[in-house]
C-alpha cells in the first residue's frame, strides 16, 4: 500500500517536470487541473475584491449622506429650539419700530417741531443768523427735512442747545457741525438740523410702487 502511494506521488511529481509554459495544452492532466484551479481562484479573488470595493464605496457615500442628513437635522432642531427666542426678538424689534414711528411727526406737525428747535436756541440765549428749512427728501419709510442754521453765543450755550435738541420728543439730529470763534470771544456754529417726519398716504403709496418696480426690474435683469 505504501509502495503504491510512493509510485503515485512520484508519478504526480514527474508530471510537473519539463513543462513548457508557452504550450499549456501539452501539459499532463495534473498540472492542467492545478493551473485551472489557481486561475479560477485568482478570478474569484479579483471578483471578490471588485465587489467589496464597490460595496465600500457605496458605504462611504451612505455615511457621507448620513452625516449630511444629521447636520441638517441638528440645524432644524436648533432652529426649533431658538424659535421662541426669535419670536421674542421680532417682538422687541416691532416695539422699537413702533416707538420710533410715534416719534415721527406728520406734515402738519413739522411746523411745531421746527418752532421747538428755534425756541431751544432762543431759550439758551443764542442768536440765530440763519434758520432755513430745505425741501423734504423722501426715503422709503420716512422723509428728511434738512434745516440749515447758524447760531452764535457762548460755548456753554451752544453745547446746551445741542443737548436740548437731542432731548426733544421728536427725532432731530445735528449734522455737519462747523464751529468757529467770533471776534467778541463767543462761538459760532453752523450745522444742518436734520428733522424727520412720517410719510403721508400718497407718499407711502409712491414708495411701495417704486419698490415693486425695482423688484420687477431686478427680476427681469436676472433672466
Amino acid at each position: 500500500m505504501a509502495l503504491n502511494t510512493e509510485i503515485n506521488l512520484a508519478d504526480l511529481t514527474s508530471q510537473f517536470r519539463g513543462l513548457n509554459l508557452n504550450e499549456p495544452e501539452t501539459w499532463p492532466a495534473a498540472p492542467r487541473v492545478l493551473f485551472a484551479v489557481l486561475a479560477a481562484a485568482v478570478v474569484l479573488l479579483l471578483g471578490w475584491q471588485f465587489y467589496w470595493s464597490a460595496k465600500f464605496d457605496e458605504l462611504d457615500r451612505q455615511r457621507q449622506e448620513q452625516e449630511s442628513l444629521k447636520q441638517a437635522y441638528q440645524s432644524k432642531v436648533a432652529q426649533v429650539a431658538n424659535l421662541d427666542a426669535l419670536r421674542e426678538q421680532k417682538k422687541q424689534v416691532e416695539q422699537r419700530v413702533a416707538l420710533l414711528e410715534r416719534q415721527l411727526p406728520n406734515k402738519t406737525e413739522m411746523d411745531a417741531l421746527l418752532a421747538d428747535v428755534n425756541h431751544a436756541g432762543v431759550a439758551r440765549g443764542l442768536q440765530f443768523e440763519l434758520f432755513k428749512p430745505q425741501a423734504a427728501v423722501i426715503k422709503p419709510y420716512f422723509a428728511e427735512i434738512p434745516v440749515n442754521l447758524r447760531v452764535t453765543g457762548r460755548y456753554h450755550e451752544v453745547a446746551q442747545f445741542n443737548a436740548d435738541v437731542a432731548a426733544l420728543s421728536r427725532i432731530v439730529s445735528m449734522q455737519n457741525l462747523q464751529l468757529a470763534n467770533t471776534k467778541d470771544g463767543g462761538l459760532s456754529m453752523e450745522a444742518v438740523a436734520m428733522a424727520y417726519r412720517a410719510l403721508d398716504p400718497d407718499e407711502q403709496a409712491a414708495q411701495r410702487k417704486a419698490a415693486a418696480a425695482a423688484v420687477a426690474a431686478k427680476a427681469g435683469g436676472a433672466k
